[in-house]
């Protein structure tokens, strides 16, 4: 059982009372991101999680000598390491995460019982600068699909990006039993270890089989291999897309979730509804992919326009 979860049950003689540890940040930790795990958090999470708090826990031995001790730690902590933040750049976004990380700690101390108020009750979230959500042309697309043409592994995860609208972290954990081609359907597992199933479009299915013909054996079960046989990492795809961006003579900043974008932006052009995107993107809110209708609608508007007699 976790020190800060201990209870004691009645009152403890004076000659055996002893002085209790100080919990802090780093002993609280360990504890916090087990329960994440129980969760089903994703790796990711727990990663970001854990470099947000230790950031925090940084920035308050730098600062505030008597936060040492989770009680001591105040509201005004908070808001003094997000304004700290901000003076480095840090964009708002980001701000955000890291409060969010440090919410969810502190009612994760406030449930064990190793803190009585929550530091971050009371604190504003930074305001997310809007995001520019880059889409591919058509010909752009295409210029990258080209040249990704000659490796059949590469052009396997391109199409299903662009046909699925999938995030890289969910193509790099597809394994060999997600495909089925017979049935022409995707089984992803997205953020919080949720899956869903996405319709294969006949260049996908085409594009899988090609790649399962030519996949060398490994003894990993991943659908995507690199180069030694183990699974393709997300930041191996996205050098191979950086890679064939420049290749394809692309300019703008396009990234793997720029293909992702390009999937919704042109199902929604063509009238695909918010709830069949959701399901199709994983979005947890229906907020999230309204944008998407958003775009639609004016690409529909450009294309009346365009053809007026």
């Amino acid at each position: 059982m976790d020190v800060i979860a201990r209870n004691m049950s009645g009152p403890i003689p004076q000659s055996q009372q002893h002085p209790s540890p100080v919990i802090t940040i780093e002993t609280a930790l360990g504890g916090f991101l087990r329960t994440l795990e129980g969760r089903n958090r994703s790796a990711a999470t727990l990663v970001a999680y854990q470099a947000d708090i230790r950031q925090f826990a940084s920035f308050l031995t730098d600062t505030n000598v008597f936060a040492a001790e989770l009680e001591r730690i105040t509201r005004a902590d908070v808001s003094e390491f997000l304004a700290w933040l901000s003076d480095r750049n840090v964009s708002g976004v980001s701000r955000a995460r890291k409060l969010a990380a440090l919410r969810e700690f502190f009612r994760y101390l406030h449930a064990v019982g190793a803190v009585e108020r929550l530091p971050t009750d009371g604190v504003e979230t930074p305001r997310k600068e809007r995001n520019v959500r880059t889409y591919l042309r058509p010909d752009e697309y295409a210029k990258i699909l080209s040249f990704a043409g000659e490796s059949i592994r590469d052009y396997a995860m391109l199409q299903t990006f662009l046909q699925t609208g999938v995030r890289v972290s969910e193509l790099c954990a597809l394994t060999l039993g997600d495909v089925a081609l017979k049935s022409q359907m995707l089984t992803v597992r997205g953020k919080g270890m949720v899956e869903r199933e996405i319709e294969l479009e006949r260049r996908g299915v085409m594009a899988l089989r090609n790649w399962l013909s030519v996949r060398p054996p490994s003894s990993s079960g991943s659908l995507f291999l690199n180069q030694y046989g183990g699974p393709i990492s997300t930041r191996g795809v996205r050098k191979l897309v950086a890679k064939y961006r420049r290749l394809a003579g692309v300019t703008r900043r396009a990234s793997c979730h720029s293909f992702r974008h390009t999937f919704a932006t042109c199902k929604a052009e063509h009238g695909v509804s918010a709830f069949q995107l959701q399901r199709w993107l994983g979005h947890a809110s229906i907020a999230t992919t309204q944008i998407y209708v958003h775009l639609g609608r004016q690409g529909a508007r450009k294309l009346m326009e365009g053809t007026a007699l």
